[in-house]
């Protein structure tokens, strides 16, 4: 888990907040290269009708301590999960609905293999457990593909994050989920998926709903790798139905 200071507490670290008020909790957890501010246009909707918790990963730039973030330590999707446990664990928080954007995704899977009764629902959006292209499995890339991604990366994130940022795909397929953790998934799943997603193609959604123990749906949303930016109201409009408001 993250290492903080004795006069720090984790929630602190990772800029952890609750605002809103409701019976449900609802934690909302961003990708890859991004922080909590992904879910801007949606907080505001959430909050009239149940409890909200953002946080940021220690990789994001929005965390004041960069020597949080341990490249080796955080090369599997473990590490974050158990930072995710700890969070909540520490916030006193359980039954929680937890909402995971595209990396996220795969983290509250993981997570809730270890704890599941700190999860009514996971809501898994423009998530992929493996992105790259394997025999019977379409992850949207070669390998030849990745190592050029993480070869832009080394060279210029700046630059990287500016061209790349509808991806939003993670540091290397080294953290792909194996699919005997989506067997071991029993919490009940949404999968929002979206049409033009060039990172995750719309095949990945069924693949993880075959896959997954548990009962699971797949949303199709018409938007890019971030529908809670670019398609926001069809994104709410999902959300309402899995939550059980109206807007």
């Amino acid at each position: 888990m993250v290492m903080v200071g004795k006069d720090l507490s984790l929630s602190t670290a990772m800029n952890a907040r609750t605002i809103g008020s409701g019976t449900d909790t609802v934690v909302l957890a961003h990708g890859f290269g991004t922080d909590q501010s992904v879910w801007d246009k949606i907080v505001p909707f959430l909050t009239q009708r149940c409890r909200v918790v953002l946080f940021d990963w220690a990789f994001a730039g929005s965390v004041e301590d960069p020597t949080l973030f341990d490249p080796v330590k955080y090369s599997t999707f473990d590490a974050f999960a158990d930072d995710l446990i700890s969070l909540l664990d520490e916030m006193n928080l359980k039954s929680v609905f937890f909402m995971g954007h595209s990396m996220s995704g795969m983290i509250g899977c993981v997570a809730s293999t270890k704890r599941p009764e700190l999860f009514t629902r996971l809501i898994l959006v423009g998530a992929s457990p493996r992105y790259i292209n394997v025999e019977g499995y379409e992850g949207g890339f070669e390998i030849p593909d990745v190592e050029q991604l993480l070869s832009s990366m080394e060279s210029n994130f700046h630059q990287w994050a500016s061209n790349f940022a509808s991806l939003g795909v993670g540091p290397g397929d080294p953290i792909s989920v194996d699919k005997n953790v989506l067997e071991k998934v029993v919490i009940p799943c949404t999968i929002i998926q979206t049409t033009n997603d060039v990172a995750v193609p719309v095949s990945v959604g069924d693949y993880m709903m075959k896959m997954i123990k548990a009962k699971s749906t797949v949303e199709i949303i018409e938007a890019g790798h971030f529908p809670q930016l670019t398609a926001h109201v069809q994104f709410l409009e999902v959300l309402s139905g899995v939550l059980g408001f109206d807007l």
